[in-house]
């Protein structure tokens, strides 16, 4: 299960683990205009886990669920003049 939500300056996607028990924390990102946080609660640290994506990152990420296991470069798609 998933929840979307639209704030003032950011998208907010919460993820909510529904599997077989044990079940881990929701993962919440939020999408802002120059970056994406991913966090998560973690019962080890009890405290929550940041991790900031450029949108360099997040494009590469997109493009890496589709292809098979490699090493890659996206180059930007030059328009024809």
């Amino acid at each position: 299960m998933f929840t979307i939500e639209h704030e003032f300056d950011s998208t907010v996607v919460t993820l909510v683990d529904e599997a077989d028990a044990p079940l881990k924390e929701d993962v919440i990102i939020h999408a802002f205009e120059d970056c994406v946080t991913i966090t998560q609660y973690d019962l080890r640290l009890r405290e929550d886990s940041v991790i900031t994506l450029s949108m360099s990152q997040i494009r590469d990420l997109g493009a890496a669920l589709d292809l098979p296991e490699g090493v890659y470069r996206l180059v930007p798609n030059e328009a024809a003049s």
